[in-house]
Parts: structure tokens; sequence; C-alpha cells
């Protein structure tokens, strides 16, 4: 997998992309993380890509002109599944929304930034919106790295275990049952009887369980 990132901000993906299992990922060969600075697309003094809105409201607009001709180029060179937007609201980032997305061969992903971007950009260039929750931040370059942390952590290979993922909250609507480990006891505190069993039947139904009524506890919405 190819993830292009557009910002004004490369800085800021620094370190959240290289560290942890993305490194690791990338080290494997299993995705390429290329940030392009919008900066570099300008033809404005000072490499200013931004100005201010026909509307008068306060604030700055991101330009066309330095994004259009950054995504131009990146598609003369290869296809791309998707071109994303980080929005606020664009469609809520879930375990299915990755899921699908980890099947891509080739992202681009848009970072917003001042008070948005020229809206021609999101009619005619960008295919999907994608926010990470109901609120602003000062640009898209932490969402667009919880967007790469959610895609490359599916592919097959990233994780050691590729059962641990699959077994993750919401991969079936459905939150994770608790996990313990050693010792069994602490405190006073006690790992429950059935996980020392070695009944795997059991710990299987007691997971199950357990999943279940933390979901209706803390998330019903995901059992409708």
């Amino acid at each position: 997998m190819r993830i292009d990132i557009l910002t004004v901000m490369p800085e800021a993906l620094e370190s959240p992309l290289n560290c942890s299992i993305l490194q690791r990922a990338q080290d494997k060969g299993l995705v390429e993380f290329h940030i392009h600075n919008l900066r570099d697309w300008s033809t404005r003094k000072h490499r200013k890509v931004d100005d201010y809105p026909f509307s008068g409201d306060a604030g700055m607009v991101m330009q066309i002109e330095p994004v259009y001709r950054c995504i131009e180029q990146l598609k003369s060179e290869r296809n791309y599944d998707d071109v994303i937007f980080t929005s606020p609201d664009g469609d809520i980032l879930d375990q299915p929304m990755a899921n699908a997305l980890s099947l891509a061969e080739n992202l681009i992903i848009l970072c917003g930034h001042y008070k948005g971007v020229d809206f021609r950009i999101r009619e005619h260039l960008v295919t999907r919106e994608i926010s990470i929750g109901n609120y602003v931040l000062t640009g898209g370059e932490l969402p667009a790295a919880v967007i790469a942390d959610a895609v490359v952590r599916l592919i097959p290979g990233a994780i050691g275990d590729e059962q641990s993922a699959l077994s993750d909250s919401f991969q079936d609507n459905l939150l994770e049952a608790p996990i313990y480990t050693r010792p069994a006891e602490f405190n006073g505190w006690k790992v429950p009887d059935v996980l020392l069993s070695g009944n795997f039947a059991k710990i299987e139904q007691w997971k199950m369980e357990q999943a279940l009524k933390r979901t209706r506890e803390l998330r019903p919405e995901l059992l409708k």
C-alpha cells in the first residue's frame, strides 16, 4: 500500500508515522508513506497556500491551485483508490471503513488547515471525506495519522499476530471482552476462574457474554 499525505505541516506527521506498528510495516515493505508539503506547489510569494474568503468571514482558506497541482501530478504517476479529505463533517471513521480502506492499493489524504479549504476542492478533487469525531482540530494531520494507523495495522503482516487485529473491539460491532495477564491474583483482585480453567469452550462463551454485556452497558447503539 502507498499513502500520500498532502499537508502544510509535514513535521506534524513525522513522529506518529515512524514508530511502533507503522514503522514496522514500512520496514517490511507493506506500506509506503509519502508526505508532500503543499507549499512546494505554490507559485505565490513566500510559498503561501491560503487567502481570505470571498464571504468576508474571519480566518484564511486553503487555495485550490496548490492542491490541484499536487493531486494531478500524483494521479499522473499512478491510480488512486480514493482521495480522502480529513473534515469534521465527513463520515465518521469506524472499523468497517478501516477494513475497507485496508484493501486499497494507493490512497491520498488531504489535510485541511486554517479555516478550511476552497469548497471546489471538495466538489471536484476529493472522493471521500472522513472525520474522526464531532470536534474541530487545528489541522487534519492528526486525523490523517489516525486513519493511517487504523488502516495499516489491518494489512496482513503488519501485526505479528493477525488474529489480534481480527479480535479487536468493533470488528463484530461488539466491544472486546476484558483481558488479563499474570499474576492471577494481585492485591486481592482475582482473574475470573473461567480464564484459568483451560476449558476453551467455556472461555469463548464467557468472552462472548462479556462482550455483549460491555457493549450493552457502554455502547448500546452498536447492537442496533
